[in-house]
């Protein structure tokens, strides 16, 4: 899967979970200081990349994932 699907994926995921429109949706956007992402959305999220993925993201790896690129970039990385 390219980044650009893997991305594409997850913007999905961020519209829907935060309802927020597409065009704010940048790799640079962060879960908690743009979203006012709390723990708890933090962790739905991640539960809805691991589901979307078919991957499991350990709690260690889950509190780097601080930008949309970084969530990009771990999914790339963590690839079947």
């Amino acid at each position: 899967m390219s980044e650009q699907e893997i991305y594409d994926k997850i913007a999905k995921l961020i519209e829907d979970h935060f309802e927020l429109s597409a065009d704010k949706i940048t790799m640079n956007l962060n879960f908690k200081k743009d979203l006012n992402a709390d723990s708890i959305d933090v962790v739905e999220f991640v539960l809805e990349l691991e589901d979307t993925f078919g991957a499991e993201i350990s709690d260690d790896d889950a509190e780097k994932l601080v930008t949309v690129g970084d969530a990009v970039a771990y999914v790339q990385s963590h690839q079947k």
